[in-house]
């Protein structure tokens, strides 16, 4: 007889706090503060609205 291993489907859901994932000198870094900071992506705010 088959033995069926129970699935757990409970949700885990975890915290990811981006700022400390990422590292300082790293690509991901400079892409991130360049899109947080230098770009302007105000044109897109009409386009798309999060509510």
């Amino acid at each position: 007889m088959a033995r069926y291993i129970a699935i757990v489907t409970s949700p885990r859901f975890l915290v990811v706090d981006l700022e400390r994932q990422l590292l300082p000198g790293s690509f991901e870094h400079a892409v991130h503060h360049l899109f947080d900071h230098e770009f302007d992506l105000s044109h897109f705010d009409t386009r798309y609205c999060n509510d």
